[in-house]
């Protein structure tokens, strides 16, 4: 099968001249060749699709094209002219606006104020805040997203509406060609649709697209050539996007043949075992009301459902980050005490969240203090920590999870983001919980990971644990769990094992949401 035809693209013509060249990028850190001889070459009006595994480059790369940082060797032209972006106001003078996945907002600013920020609306020196509200507000509204307040404070916002307002401060800069960074990852699919519109927009008006997604199905859907990185080099670049084989960019990523491949399932798990985990009649104002649910030893539970529809905040209240307004959680048949991590934690519950950078890794820490963060009691002696053990603790998982590189003294904010996502799935395996809470496991987190992730989900459930899963691609709720809740507007409307459901089927219930679920009948998701 091939990638496709982009729907509704209209690929920039093969003898138009290209708008920015990038020849023999080089980049070099402490002990790492990030960058070793990258060429990208990219067209007005087109959408140019970076893939490549985690680690492969494409952070890097797109950092030098913004300015932020400085390339060892090699040479970039822009309309084939060579050019030095020094640092990114040089790269914003040229017309390169770049949307990073880890959205680079001022928490404690306005929407209009991140929009604006740096190119604040004056005139004789006096900023003028009505002129850049109504600005914004326009912006949002191109974005399909009106309700968006631009005096709202952007820390107040979902991880979604923040990213509209990272896009509505791009759109703002006139920019002639934009770099987006798995702009989907926190997006339903009917923001993602809207999205895809935007872009084809931007294309039409000569506006180039540089695209990173790894999901290949958005590539079909939205890119006109593709470019792909492995181990910091560019094994092919300008691949039509509906001339490529899905199979063969796989291969060219990761050096072998793979794809979304899930574990069998193991053995049928024992209906008469007692369960880990009973979830019964949780409520959380304003969020979601009436859930209940139960997971066996074994069992891995899917949680399926749109953007805002309550799942993550299920899995939070569950944990004791958010503190219930109504219900029980029971942990092999013990209460917890409502909104209290530590006890939580003490009980045998690990959650890896959504946005592992800022809720669940301390990104100045080493690796080491990372994964054994909640097993530090383990390694104290006399009062004080015993640097060694804890470090071979945490090394010995490592190479378990095949973290790459096995170098636990190393940042953990130097990993690619599926080596992040193991060091947090390491810091539960060394905790040997009970109960393991996922939510979205594999955002931003590449094709090869992704199955490592899966093995590594399912060998947790055959040793036992209890394992509940939210994801917004329903593919990867079908095949990884057990059975499945679909969640919509803050309730269960489906409960049903996973082989009796198909995409369709849960699409269905989740865009009908609750109105559905009263007609098929909630019940215990026992």
């Amino acid at each position: 099968m091939t990638l496709g035809t982009p729907a509704g693209a209209h690929p920039a013509p093969a003898t138009s001249a290209p708008l920015l060249e990038m020849h023999g990028i080089v980049k070099q850190f402490p002990g790492v060749r990030a960058l070793d001889g990258v060429d990208l070459e990219v067209r007005a009006g087109e959408v140019h699709c970076l893939l490549g595994q985690n680690g492969a480059g494409k952070s890097t790369l797109i950092k030098v094209l913004a300015g932020a940082h400085q390339p060892d060797e090699g040479q970039i032209l822009w309309d084939g002219a060579p050019v030095t972006l020094g640092d990114p106001q040089a790269a914003m003078s040229r017309g390169i606006a770049t949307i990073y996945q880890e959205l680079d907002l001022v928490s404690g600013l306005t929407v209009a104020d991140n929009v604006f920020l740096g190119r604040e609306r004056s005139r004789l020196g006096i900023t003028r805040p009505a002129q850049a509200n109504r600005a914004a507000a326009e912006l949002l509204a191109r974005l399909g997203h009106p309700e968006i307040r631009p005096t709202a404070e952007v820390g107040s916002l979902s991880a979604a509406s923040q990213q509209m307002v990272s896009m509505a401060r791009a759109l703002s800069q006139d920019a002639r060609l934009i770099v987006m960074d798995e702009p989907s990852a926190v997006l339903d699919s009917e923001e993602v649709d809207h999205l895809f519109q935007v872009i084809r927009d931007l294309t039409a008006s000569g506006v180039a697209v540089v695209y990173i997604s790894h999901r290949l199905e958005e590539i079909r859907q939205v890119g006109d050539r593709i470019t792909v990185l492995k181990d910091g080099r560019t094994v092919a670049t300008g691949l039509p996007v509906r001339d490529t084989p899905t199979r063969e960019v796989i291969t060219l990523m990761t050096g072998r043949t793979i794809e979304y491949v899930f574990p069998p399932r193991g053995a049928a798990v024992d209906p008469q075992a007692e369960p880990l985990l009973e979830v019964t009649d949780l409520d959380l104002a304003g969020e979601f009301t009436g859930v209940s649910f139960t997971v066996r030893p074994g069992e891995v539970l899917g949680l399926a459902g749109l953007v805002g529809s309550g799942r993550s905040e299920i899995l939070e209240t569950v944990y004791g980050a958010r503190k219930a307004t109504g219900g029980t959680v029971r942990v092999a048949g013990r209460k917890l005490r409502g909104g209290d991590v530590a006890a939580a934690v003490s009980a045998g519950v690990g959650l890896a969240p959504e946005e592992r950078k800022s809720q669940g890794l301390l990104l100045g820490e080493p690796i080491y203090r990372n994964i054994t963060l909640s097993t530090l009691g383990r390694f104290a002696r006399g009062g004080f920590l015993s640097g060694g053990a804890e470090k071979q603790a945490a090394r010995d998982q490592a190479e378990s999870l095949d973290l790459r590189p096995v170098d636990v003294e190393r940042e953990v904010r130097t990993l690619s983001g599926g080596n992040q996502q193991k060091v947090v799935l390491a810091r539960w395996l060394l905790r040997d919980c009970k109960v393991l809470l996922l939510d979205e496991p594999t955002r931003g987190v590449d094709v090869g990971a992704r199955s490592e992730i899966y093995a590594l989900v399912r060998a947790l459930a055959d040793r036992g644990v209890a394992v509940v899963v939210v994801s917004s691609e329903i593919p990867e709720v079908l095949g990884l769990a057990d059975r499945v809740l679909v969640v919509a507007d803050g309730a269960v409307v489906a409960a049903a094992a996973a082989d009796e459901l198909d995409e369709h089927r849960v699409l269905d219930l989740v865009m009908q949401g609750t109105a559905h679920g009263a007609a098929a009948g909630q019940g215990d998701a026992a």
